[in-house]
């Protein structure tokens, strides 16, 4: 199942966004929006870099390196599981 957006109250006025996964769980908050529109706004661009933009490692080890490697996606316990039930041995050792 795909995640989905919520519009939430910012502590300190204002507007964020939060980005959930298919099961619930908190992938993303973002910046404060001062507007309901620039929030909106705010997910069409998340949208438009998930789908397009690059994955950069910026991490201890990574040294900014662009991540080329198409990476399945992450899901949790219980979607791993679920789908670990439908799959062939084979296709779970290649998604694994």
């Amino acid at each position: 199942m795909a995640g989905h957006f919520e519009l939430v109250d910012a502590p300190d006025g204002g507007y964020r966004v939060r980005m959930l996964d298919g099961s619930g769980s908190l992938m993303a908050i973002s910046v404060t929006f001062p507007t309901k529109r620039a929030a909106v706004a705010g997910i069409v661009m998340a949208r438009e870099i998930a789908g397009t933009g690059l994955i950069r490692d910026r991490s201890s080890k990574g040294a900014g390196a662009v991540i080329r490697d198409r990476i399945g996606s992450v899901s949790s316990a219980k979607e791993s599981g679920a789908r670990g039930k439908k799959m062939s041995g084979a296709a779970r050792a290649v998604a694994g």
